[in-house]
């Protein structure tokens, strides 16, 4: 683990001498927190800036005092809704201070950087400006933090290229009460996400050292500084072998008269996850059902630790030499759970659950079989031409490989049934109906921790055949190309194992007899496993 440089140690014993100060009012906090995945046509789009932003605008919400009015999230918004949500905050923050209020503004960014500018899908805002508008800006305390990041295979580099990271100065606002600009890397290097976290090393080690790993002091409180000293020292470590290089986390502060600022209190919610002292020393890793590496946990022998993880079940790693500890454990909404050692068990190094679902430069595939009917919207056709079926078949998904969160997939399904001919001039032949089908999808998802809801078109081939037993009755059949909408919800109740709920409406133009416009609709169920 690289040492705190010299210039980090004298931002500790600055604070250190004011940090009474800071403890003594009471701040109304304001939070601004903007995630995009996209930065142009000139940029290849990331993988976890949106992963980063909402778990960073939870855990300021949950933790950091910050109350659900105050806090606006932006998703792959552009600069102006990025200026008018700063606009927004900056009203309210202008109206607490005339009533009397200290205020601090948080503004989180994660993105593509490029050119002197923050890269907002197609959109600029340039460093310059941003800088300009966080020195005016009403409040007391503004604490700004920008992961500039970009993608590329297990270990991405953030940025089309190598080009200047935020530059910034000492002193930029000294007639106001506080300024800190925190980044994810220096001037000249780049920034790194990494498939196994889902997400940037540097906003995963600060989220987790906001989650209780930074409180060195065990107080129950992560402030500024720990939080900043624990993020740039895992961020290092974790860098220092990757192809990029090591990457150094920047800071640019300015809190005379403020002091040391508490960020994060873990004793907020009630909420969390004690490792008694007794628990074996060592890193823990805490996964959420997504396969989200949520927080890490440094333990040293014989010392309590907390990590505030919101109510859920997390499985748990500890690495050993020659084997893995693993296991689960479940966070009660209100109250502390206590990790017992002995709900852990030994596991060789292939049951990692620290994986991440995007491996091998990001996509994945999974496998499986599907379940449904289908049935025509047009009651008459229903009834005597192109009868409702059920269907079995297969299906393959390949995820995360045009983009992130786009899902290619093919799928095969057959049905059938017996039935009598009936129409207003013969009734009485039998026969056997029967249906094949071979589809194509491209459908975006929007994953919520287990539960991920998508939508999409699909492309199918339709093949509808009548063999009748009667040998005077020649067989029918039919085929044509058939495009359509499909939408859906994926449940993950396991690592692997995927559960899907799907609805399909098609288009099918008829041209044998007469030239009619049908539709019809397919509801199924897909239980698919990602090998």
């Amino acid at each position: 683990m690289s040492p705190l440089p010299s210039s980090l140690r004298a931002l500790a014993l600055s604070l250190a001498l004011v940090a009474t100060a800071a403890h003594a009012d009471v701040l109304r906090r304001f939070a601004l927190v903007a995630g995009n995945d996209e930065g142009g046509g000139d940029t290849r789009p990331l993988q976890f800036a949106r992963d980063d932003a909402r778990k960073m605008f939870e855990l300021l919400q949950r933790l950091g005092g910050v109350a659900p009015g105050d806090a606006k999230l932006l998703l792959d918004e552009d600069s102006r809704d990025f200026l008018a949500a700063l606009t927004e905050l900056e009203g309210r923050a202008r109206a607490a201070r005339a009533r009397g209020e200290r205020t601090a503004l948080m503004v989180y960014y994660s993105g593509h950087a490029k050119d002197g500018s923050l890269r907002l899908g197609d959109s600029r805002l340039a460093y310059e400006d941003l800088k300009r508008r966080l020195a005016d800006a009403p409040v007391d305390i503004r604490i700004a933090i920008l992961d500039s990041c970009r993608s590329g295979a297990l270990t991405r580099t953030k940025g089309a290229r190598r080009a200047p990271a935020f530059e910034i100065e000492s002193g930029a606002a000294r007639d106001a009460r506080g300024l800190v600009i925190l980044t994810s890397s220096s001037a000249d290097e780049d920034s790194q996400e990494s498939d196994a976290l889902r997400g940037s090393y540097f906003s995963h080690h600060l989220a987790s050292g906001l989650l209780g790993d930074a409180d060195r002091s065990g107080d129950g409180r992560v402030t500024l500084f720990e939080a900043y000293s624990h993020a740039y020292a895992r961020t290092v470590a974790d860098t220092a072998a990757s192809t990029a290089g090591p990457q150094h986390p920047t800071f640019s502060y300015d809190l005379a008269g403020n002091g040391d600022l508490v960020l994060t209190d873990l004793r907020a919610s009630g909420e969390g996850l004690l490792v008694p002292g007794a628990a074996p020393a060592g890193t823990y890793y805490f996964v959420d059902p997504g396969g989200m590496v949520v927080a890490e946990l440094d333990k040293t022998a014989d010392v309590e630790r907390r990590v505030a993880l919101a109510p859920g079940t997390y499985r748990v790693k500890r690495r050993l030499p020659d084997r893995l500890r693993i296991g689960e454990v479940e966070v009660p909404r209100g109250r502390a759970a206590v990790l017992e050692e002995t709900r852990l068990r030994d596991a060789p190094f292939s049951d990692d659950p620290v994986k991440g679902a995007a491996r091998d430069g990001g996509a994945w595939w999974t496998v499986g079989f599907s379940g449904g009917v289908q049935s025509f919207l047009d009651a008459p056709t229903r009834d005597t031409l192109f009868l409702s079926v059920g269907l079995l078949g297969a299906e393959a998904q390949l995820h995360d490989y045009f983009r992130r969160d786009w899902v290619w997939g093919v799928d095969v399904a057959v049905g059938g049934k017996q039935a009598v001919l009936a129409l207003p001039t013969l009734a009485g032949p039998a026969y056997r109906y029967s249906v094949t089908s071979l589809g194509t999808t491209l459908t975006a998802e929007w994953p919520h921790g287990s539960v991920t809801p998508f939508v999409g078109g699909r492309l199918a081939y339709l093949m509808l055949r009548r063999d009748f037993e009667d040998e005077a009755f020649p067989d029918q059949k039919f085929a044509m190309f058939s495009p359509g909408v499909v939408g859906g919800v994926r449940w993950k109740p396991l690592p692997r194992l995927y559960v899907t709920g799907q609805a399909r409406l098609h288009y099918l133009q008829y041209t044998v007899d007469e030239q009619r416009s049908l539709g019809y609709w397919e509801l199924g169920a897909l239980l698919t496993y990602q090998p």
